[in-house]
């Protein structure tokens, strides 16, 4: 099992830092987490994620090497399933993406809304890449400080995602209001709206 949750993880900041590289080739900045001028909410929220998110990769990594789990093994399957789904999940959602994906709020960077794909089922797909990822590796390799960890870096996601859809709003208009009546904002189309 340990070598699956680092396989996991490897995988999943592979093609984040990778995409990353790709996109700076190009000029893109993609890490605008916390960049923003203002001192805001948005900043702070931001802020607060990447620290949550820093965290939980290292509570992650400590877990996998040196936690040894006392979970069921049914139970550490079912992390290990959730865990690979977050990653294939992920990785669709950053190709899909091309180069409008950036890690948190680009007010100054014009983007393209993308609608296709994954996104048609999920208007955040790698934010629920990134919770299943948590959900999996927490089951696989279960102990309190990464069960708190992985808790509050999903809440700090969640909050990202909500000032991520207020700018989108403000960004794209009636045409992100459209796609939110149809696409939930973590998994499903909703039933009735064509």
């Amino acid at each position: 099992m340990k070598l699956l949750g680092i396989a996991i993880l490897v995988f999943f900041y592979t093609v984040y830092i990778g995409k990353m590289l790709l996109q700076r080739r190009k000029g893109i900045q993609t890490d605008q987490i916390a960049k923003g001028r203002q001192r805001d909410r948005t900043f702070y929220i931001e802020f607060v994620l990447k620290i949550a998110t820093y965290t939980v990769v290292a509570a992650e990594a400590v877990s996998i090497v040196c936690v040894k789990s006392k979970m069921p093994w049914a139970v550490m399957v079912a992390g290990s399933i959730i865990a690979i789904v977050g990653d294939l999940i992920f990785a669709v959602a950053v190709v899909t993406m091309k180069d409008s994906w950036r890690a948190g709020i680009a007010e100054d960077d014009k983007t393209e809304m993308i609608t296709g794909g994954i996104y048609q089922i999920s208007r955040n797909p790698a934010f629920l890449g990134f919770d299943c990822v948590y959900v999996g590796l927490t089951l696989m390799f279960f102990n309190l400080p990464l069960l708190l960890c992985s808790v509050f870096a999903m809440l700090m996601l969640h909050l990202q995602i909500l000032q991520e859809e207020q700018y989108l709003v403000k960004e794209f208009g009636d045409n992100y209001v459209a796609y939110k009546t149809k696409v939930c904002r973590y998994i499903g189309r909703k039933v009735g709206i064509s």
